[in-house]
């Protein structure tokens, strides 16, 4: 099992919210997301909180690339503008740092037309649990 489909099938939050890892590559994760009814808050724009799980799901791919798991510890997200409903939306992630014990990345979110969502940072923590998968595609 590779690391994508170790995510896009483990991670049973994010997929019941339609989120799927389309990309990994060393360094570099993404993901996307189409807002549907689902994602909708009262105020009829999308959830953050579906916005902050599918750029989570970026850090996931991308801090899960080493040897051992990692889990977030710290993560910051700040949302530009709302996701609209019937919008596709896509994370790009890569590292802000590589650090072994504690990596950081950060996740932009766009929209088809490439306007600027949100901006989401966080840091991992690596722990000494080996992964389960190989290969990240």
């Amino acid at each position: 099992m590779t690391l994508k489909e170790f995510l896009n099938n483990g991670d049973i939050f994010a997929k019941r919210n339609g989120i799927q890892i389309t990309e990994i590559k060393p360094g570099m994760a993404k993901a996307q997301m189409t807002v549907t009814e689902e994602h909708m808050n009262a105020g009829r724009i999308c959830q953050g909180g579906a916005l902050f799980t599918l750029a989570d799901l970026v850090f996931a791919a991308l801090v899960n690339q080493r040897e051992n798991m990692a889990f977030a510890i710290n993560s910051t997200i700040y949302y530009h503008v709302a996701g609209k409903l019937g919008s596709t939306l896509t994370a790009e992630g890569h590292f802000t740092s590589t650090h072994p014990k504690v990596p950081a990345a950060q996740v932009v979110v766009t929209d088809q037309d490439g306007t600027h969502i949100a901006t989401f940072t966080a840091q991992g923590y690596t722990k000494s649990m080996p992964n389960s998968f190989s290969g990240l595609e």
